[in-house]
């Protein structure tokens, strides 16, 4: 059953902030660089579906502009 505690949340555990702040940044950067990846495949997808480009090319521009979007990011 349910425990019935009488008291205020705040005197639970104690926070580690580092760890939170850890998790924090490396969701932020997933989210960056995934939105960034995603957004360079459609791109390369509408290079290769819709141009005379090919697969290869498309391939290759993905790899690039990943590459680039890694540094500059």
């Amino acid at each position: 059953m349910a425990e019935h505690h009488s008291g205020p949340v705040e005197v639970g555990a104690s926070m580690d902030y580092a760890e939170h702040e850890k998790t924090y940044n490396g969701f932020l950067n997933a989210a960056k660089y995934g939105t960034m990846a995603l957004v360079i495949l459609m791109i390369c997808m509408a290079a290769g579906f819709f141009t005379k480009a090919g697969f290869f090319f498309s391939t290759l521009l993905f790899i690039v502009l990943n590459v680039l979007g890694f540094f500059i990011l």
